[in-house]
Formats: C-alpha cells, sequence, structure tokens
C-alpha cells in the first residue's frame, strides 16, 4: 500500500463520483478505479459500494476514512516539523483556537515566547470547539484556548481569563441614558447573540446567564462573528451581548458598549491540554500563559 493509495481512496471518499475524483487528483478514471481495487484487495475489504444510484462508502470504507486522514495529517506535520527545523526552530506548540479566544490575552503570550524562546515555533489553528477536542485527543494540537470545560474524559480545563459581560447598543439608544445597565432593562429589548455552532462555549456561557433570570428573551438573530454582530446592532436589529475585551476592540461611532449595572457576569476562557506529562516547552509555554492572566488588568475575577 503507498500513499498513492489512500490519495485515490480519500479523493473518491469525498467526491463519491469516480470522473470527479479522478479529475480532482488528475488522473483517468481507469486507473483510478485499478488503485481503489488494489485497495481493497490489500484490506480484503470492499471500500465502495458501486450500483446505479451511484457510488457510497460501504461500513469499512467509513472507517477507513477517519484512519486515513489522520495518516495525511501526520504526514501533513512531519513536512512542516522538517520546515521548521530548516528554518532553525528547536520545537513546536500547536495551539488551537475556538470560540473567538481574546485578540489581547494572545497577542501577550505570542510576544512573550518570542521573546523568552525564539527558537520554539508558536503554530496556530482556528478550528470549531469539537475540531479542537479531536485534535487534542488525536496529537494533531499541543494545546487549545475555548470558552468551554465541558471537554471530556481525558483532557483538562483550566479557566485562565475571565471579562465581563458588556452590553452593544445603537448609538441612538434609549438605554444609553444609564451608565450601568440592568439585565432586566436589556431583556426587554430583542437580542442579537453568537451561534452556538461557531462560538459553542462562549454561547453556553451566555446562554446559562439568560436562563438564570428566568426572562423570556428575544433572540433576533445568531451570528458567527462579532462584526457581523456589530452591524446587525448598528442598523437598529437589536442588543448585542459579548465579552467587554472583545467590544474594546470595536472602533465604530455607530455602537456603544455599556457596562451592567451590580457585579457584572464574568465569561471564562480556558486553556485546555491532554492529562499527559507535558513536554518542557510545552510547559514552559503553559507557565506564560498564567504569567500573562497575573499581569493582567485585573479581568479575571473570582472562581469560574
Amino acid at each position: 500500500m503507498e500513499l498513492r493509495h489512500l490519495r485515490g481512496f480519500i479523493a473518491l471518499a469525498e467526491e463519491l463520483h469516480f470522473a470527479r475524483a479522478a479529475e480532482r487528483l488528475h488522473i483517468e478514471q481507469s486507473p483510478l478505479s485499478r488503485t481503489i481495487k488494489e485497495l481493497e484487495l490489500e484490506f480484503g475489504a470492499q471500500l465502495f459500494d458501486r450500483s446505479s444510484r451511484g457510488t457510497r462508502l460501504t461500513w469499512p470504507g467509513e472507517v477507513l476514512v477517519n484512519d486515513v486522514r489522520r495518516i495525511f495529517q501526520a504526514v501533513e506535520q512531519a513536512r512542516s516539523n522538517v520546515q521548521a527545523a530548516v528554518a532553525g526552530y528547536r520545537g513546536t506548540v500547536r495551539v488551537a483556537l475556538s470560540d473567538g479566544v481574546l485578540p489581547q490575552r494572545l497577542s501577550a503570550i505570542l510576544a512573550r515566547c518570542r521573546e523568552q524562546e525564539p527558537e520554539v515555533e508558536i503554530r496556530l489553528y482556528e478550528v470549531s470547539l469539537s475540531q479542537q477536542l479531536r485534535g487534542l485527543r488525536e496529537d494533531c494540537f499541543d494545546v487549545g484556548f475555548a470558552r468551554s470545560c465541558a471537554v471530556g474524559r481525558g483532557l483538562i480545563a483550566t479557566p485562565v481569563w475571565r471579562t465581563p459581560l458588556t452590553v452593544a447598543m445603537p448609538a441612538r439608544h434609549p438605554l444609553l441614558a444609564l451608565k450601568h445597565v440592568p439585565m432586566l432593562e436589556v431583556l426587554r429589548y430583542p437580542l442579537v447573540l453568537f451561534d452556538p455552532k461557531t462560538h459553542t462555549g462562549l454561547s453556553e456561557q451566555i446562554e446559562q446567564l439568560l436562563r438564570d433570570t428566568q426572562v423570556n428573551v428575544s433572540v433576533v438573530e445568531r451570528v458567527s462573528s462579532p462584526e457581523v454582530m456589530l452591524s446587525l446592532v448598528a442598523a437598529g436589529y437589536g442588543i448585542g451581548l459579548a465579552c467587554e475585551a472583545q467590544m474594546a476592540l470595536c472602533q465604530s461611532q455607530e455602537i456603544i458598549t455599556r457596562p451592567l449595572a451590580g457585579e457584572p457576569p464574568l465569561l471564562t476562557s480556558y486553556l485546555l491540554h491532554g492529562e499527559a506529562i507535558l513536554s518542557e516547552h510545552l510547559q514552559r509555554f503553559v507557565n506564560r500563559v498564567t504569567e500573562c492572566d497575573i499581569a493582567s488588568d485585573g479581568l479575571k475575577r473570582g472562581a469560574a
């Protein structure tokens, strides 16, 4: 079995059409058919069901897809490691980012890493929470940042950053008469919230805070980015709820933020990694995250 067999298999598994898969591989259909037959003989199993209704994966084929993707991830990792070594790096930390990591904190960590250990390469991967958890378990990533602590077995989630929930409103909203806005006043208006598909942990935290109020809320839109949220808020669709650090980056004169009255709810970010003993350079990265947190501007308060 060679890598060309696996490339042919994964192309057909994703296209489920011999002609399209062959075109994607820049080969004729007949070589692709031979490749698949050779692979099926190698495994002693039918990987595709071919019929007049089309091509589909068999159950053994579906099982193989996940393993083949891991193989190609390992190959790509090896290529990246060699390129990093050629560039002079002596180690690598692979960092997964989900749920809109706080840019101010991330930039502080990256700056400290470059200053204190420039020979260690930091690779960043923006992925969904589910991809991050799977990647941490399958050794595709070393650590990750997310807004969820529901990580399951084999992973550790440590709270590292906490930032207040804040309110974003259009420039002529009636609530701007208040310097600190009570949550119950906010909930009288339609809300623009983050989509749980793209901001899983952040959405879960905000939704829990809303459930705790025991008020029926009106959600007019769920968005996948702060930029879309701000556009809808500026257009008057509703009020946005987001973390204070994210809103601090907003430069629009059409959006004004207000803190919530009383002790504002805190949104928590977590550092995720496996339970195994960390390598030396990975432990130093984790220590820098903690150091940046201690030296921060006081956004971390209390327990999660």
